[in-house]
């Protein structure tokens, strides 16, 4: 075996770098190009080529015990969809049973601990899928970013996780094989992969193998995530069959994807810094322009929905339609990423879009330039699917601080009546609550990803039509001008 010195001489952390030499070793290594504190490029790809493709999405809603998961739903791929499933669940589950109470924090204006779990296609072509997780969780035992690969065979249709790529025999061969280390990280690093303790494999658009290790695995938990990168000829012996298919897949993409005999057309791999979006921007749609509606003359309501698109979004779009409604949807990026088509049905609707960050993350704990890049982000990833840009923003569980107003153009929309459908999934009480609390210039939350609140939509628009109700976009609610950016309006006056 000689690819191990190379594996040896590649490990990096994200406090230690730099090629590793030795005057009694001449044997000719391969060191990593990539700077020290940046991970090496894995290839992505975008996703919204894969017919029927939905992203289903969860969330709590509430800052005090703040947490957002999500999973791909792959037609034709229904075992690796439902192990998708299991994984994010069991995050969710682990989240909930460490927070101190089923509120997590003793103060609504005190954030508790948050977990997101986002997603990634690394590859998805020929008969090979491979997603990779990236989960922060902020506050309790499980503090810190973690990243995990899950992979699927259509071939056998199993659900594979990352060891899988990477065969037995040459992990159990490290014993013995002589090469030479960089200290107790690459000993640490060797013994996982001997024991399978891996987590996320992973290939950069050449075809180079990616280990990433999460903290504490494979270095001092101080030094964070810990990878190594080795050189795509190098690793073919370390890879099983699998793995090699995968390589090859993200190396040279097959012109279908092969599930259940149904074929799509592949993408082609890219870098993750623009998550593989290359579609042509369309044309900017003529939106339905419905009737003129004067909300200081006649009584409206503004009703939002937040975190979609996902799979009730066409039958809620159809509901609205029934009733010749408009209203405001709050889309999360990397939704919009995985159906544009739906985003672009709902501008042409007539429906406003406005931006809801990238993955659903809680704003306040970022920096200001990670706010500025998430929101310019999904901004474009609106723009490009539905040929409309957003000119509002809600922030995910409407937790705003002087850092987001900074780094926002657009004004912050809230809401002046909380359904909390995303707390109790019951059709009749949210209808109860959205009726109850009706009032002239509201601002209502629901959330679309819920099949109990597209399921209460037509008897609440049934019912407030009655009462005379108009029912308007966000932007047709404020009227003549909208507030600046950096404005927090929750319904009927912005709050300076």
């Amino acid at each position: 075996m000689t690819w191990w010195p190379a594996v040896a001489a590649l490990l990096m952390t994200t406090a230690a770098c730099g090629p590793t030499t030795d005057a009694a070793d001449t044997r000719t290594t391969v060191h990593a190009t990539v700077a020290a504190d940046k991970t090496p490029a894995i290839a992505t790809v975008s996703p919204t080529w894969i017919r029927g493709l939905r992203v289903v999405r969860d969330t709590s809603n509430d800052r005090r015990c703040a947490w957002s998961i999500a999973y791909p739903q792959v037609p034709g791929a229904e075992p690796f969809t439902a192990a998708l499933r299991r994984f994010v669940e069991a995050r969710r589950s682990a989240f909930l049973g460490g927070a101190p109470s089923d509120d997590c924090a003793a103060s609504p204006d005190v954030p508790g601990p948050e977990l997101n779990l986002d997603f990634a296609f690394l590859v998805a072509s020929g008969d090979v899928i491979g997603v990779r997780y990236s989960q922060w969780w902020l506050g309790g035992a499980g503090d810190g970013l973690s990243t995990t690969t899950r992979w699927y065979d259509a071939k056998t249709g199993r659900d594979l996780s990352a060891s899988a790529l990477i065969t037995p025999a040459a992990i159990d061969e490290l014993g013995t094989t002589s090469w030479r280390s960089r200290g107790s990280d690459t000993r640490m690093a060797a013994a996982a992969l001997r024991s399978g303790d891996v987590d996320d494999v992973a290939f950069t658009a050449r075809g180079d193998l990616v280990v990433t290790f999460d903290e504490g695995v494979a270095g001092p938990g101080a030094a964070g995530q810990v990878w190594i990168a080795i050189p795509a000829a190098t690793a073919r012996p370390l890879l099983s069959g699998f793995g090699r298919r995968a390589q090859r897949q993200v190396m040279r993409p097959d012109r279908e994807l092969r599930l259940d005999g149904a074929a799509s057309p592949a993408p082609t791999p890219s870098g993750p810094a623009h998550d593989g979006a290359a579609t042509p921007t369309p044309s900017v749609p003529a939106q339905a322009e419905g009737t003129v509606v004067d909300c200081h003359e006649v009584r409206c309501v503004a009703l939002t929905f937040d975190d979609g698109p996902g799979p009730y979004t066409q039958t809620l779009l159809d509901r609205l339609a029934d009733h010749h409604a408009r209203a405001t949807f709050f889309v999360v990026g990397r939704n919009v990423a995985a159906s544009p088509d739906l985003v672009r049905r709902t501008a042409l609707a007539g429906h406003e879009l406005g931006n809801h960050s990238w993955s659903h993350r809680d704003l306040t704990r970022l920096s200001a330039s990670q706010v500025r890049d998430d929101l310019r982000r999904t901004d474009e990833a609106i723009k490009q699917a539905s040929g409309v840009a957003p000119v509002i923003v809600r922030p995910p569980y409407g937790a705003v601080n002087a850092t987001v107003r900074a780094q926002t153009p657009h004004p912050l929309v809230l809401w002046s009546v909380d359904t909390l459908d995303w707390k109790h999934r019951d059709a009749a009480r949210v209808t109860r609550a959205a009726l109850s609390a009706a009032r002239p210039g509201a601002v209502m939350l629901f959330h679309d990803i819920h099949p109990t609140t597209v399921e209460a939509i037509p008897r609440i628009l049934r019912t407030l039509s009655a009462r005379g109700y108009h029912f308007v976009t966000v932007t047709q609610l404020i009227g003549a001008g909208l507030p600046a950016s950096r404005t927090v309006f929750s319904g009927a006056t912005p709050a300076p």
